[in-house]
């Protein structure tokens, strides 16, 4: 019996050891998955060995892309930085106040004449003392003035009237007269009336000299015409560069509107201060005004032309044309006899000269004005204002336009 049992039990334990032997079996094969397993952990090891082989790739390219921008020049370089607009700007600053300087100087510091018209009254009695006046006017003048023979006083008076000559000159108590016009240039008066003085003492010629047309006392050197005509133009080309950066999104058509509505109470301003305020002019308000007004507006439309052409440089041209050109040029500091010739000539054509023009006209010579200061200033309005408006679209504002509501 007990051989039988142990029998038996040795029978199990084989039985039992063949079970754990079948279950390393199956360990085994657990082993093999996992190898297995591992085997596909190697797999994902080599696509993420192709990724870095991607990124390899684009590391590359940036390193390129690096590579061009050094090959840049250090000149490309500089002209995509701020500090080229702001090296340009030094340099243009720079040069704007050499000219300015130097055109006022150029202008204003040594007036000398150089074409004076004059008119002669001519008479058979005064040949010998006329002859030997003019004489010694044209060596003390360098040859400056221009003679223009009447029959008549009253003819030449007329031709002072007109602004056409600055001087009369005629025979009258056994001596010569001459009759000059103070409101008509302050400086070409002074030099007559000095050298007229000194040329008839050295001659022995008896002269008489006589301001017809005398500034007002509030402006005894003729200097508020001028300042007044510069005051419009300068603050209308302000306006205007104003309304750029601080109203934007005023479309053209509504600029061009306050343009007109700063330049209307602008000179109604200028105007009342001049006369009423200080007492130094008395002007022909409502015609003064419109002047100043019309300066105003079309100092402003200049710098919105420029605005279309030039962008953000519109500054410099409308300052060349209008101030470092047109002022000294306009004949209200210094007249346009005594200006250097070209700047004479071109004064007259130029929005600052035409407006000082118009006022003198308008303040002394009431019934002798002329349409040409305002065909210059029509003219200059009417360019400004076309080209403007054809290039619009380059008018740096304006509102975006309204998004269309869609339906769902």
């Amino acid at each position: 019996m007990a051989d039988d049992e142990s029998g038996a039990g040795a029978s199990e334990g084989d039985a039992g050891g063949g079970d754990a032997s079948g279950g390393s079996g199956e360990a085994s094969g657990g082993s093999g998955d996992a190898s297995g397993g591992g085997g596909d952990a190697s797999g994902g090891g080599g696509d993420a060995s192709g990724g870095g082989g991607a990124t390899a790739e684009g590391g590359g390219g940036a390193d390129a892309g690096r590579g061009g921008a050094d090959r840049l020049s250090p000149w490309a370089r500089f002209k995509h930085t701020a500090f080229f607009p702001a090296t340009v700007i030094v340099l243009l600053i720079s040069a704007g106040a050499g000219l300015f300087a130097g055109s006022y100087t150029f202008a204003f510091a040594n007036p000398t004449p150089r074409n004076i018209p004059t008119a002669v009254v001519i008479t058979d009695d005064d040949a010998a003392l006329r002859n030997r006046f003019l004489t010694g006017m044209e060596k003390a003048l360098n040859a400056s003035l221009r003679l223009h023979p009447y029959p008549s006083y009253a003819k030449a008076r007329w031709s002072l009237e007109e602004q056409r000559v600055f001087a009369i000159l005629r025979a009258r108590d056994h001596g010569l007269e001459l009759d000059v016009a103070g409101a008509a240039g302050a400086t070409v008066a002074q030099v007559l009336s000095q050298a007229g003085g000194k040329v008839g003492r050295a001659s022995g010629v008896p002269v008489t000299v006589r301001d017809l047309k005398p500034l007002q006392p509030g402006d005894p050197r003729g200097l508020a015409v001028f300042y007044i005509s510069l005051a419009a133009t300068i603050i209308g080309f302000l306006g205007a560069i104003q309304l750029s950066v601080n109203a934007a999104e005023l479309n053209p058509a509504e600029r061009i509107a306050f343009n007109l509505a700063y330049a209307l109470l602008g000179a109604f301003s200028i105007a009342a201060i001049v006369d009423w305020g200080l007492e130094s002019l008395r002007l022909p308000f409502a015609e003064s005004w419109a002047i100043l007004a019309l300066t105003m507006f079309t100092s402003g439309l200049v710098f919105s032309m420029f605005n279309v052409l030039f962008g953000r440089w519109a500054l410099l041209p409308t300052w060349g044309l209008m101030v470092i050109l047109g002022n000294p040029s306009s004949g209200g500091a210094v007249s346009w006899p005594l200006l250097p010739s070209l700047l004479g000539t071109v004064g007259r054509w130029l929005p600052p000269g035409a407006s000082v023009n118009a006022q003198h006209t308008a303040i002394y010579f009431p019934r002798h004005q002329h349409p040409f200061p305002f065909l210059v200033l029509g003219g200059w309005c009417l360019v400004s204002a076309v080209v403007f408006w054809t290039w619009r679209h380059r008018h740096p504002g304006g509102r975006p336009p309204r998004a269309t509501p869609t339906r769902c």
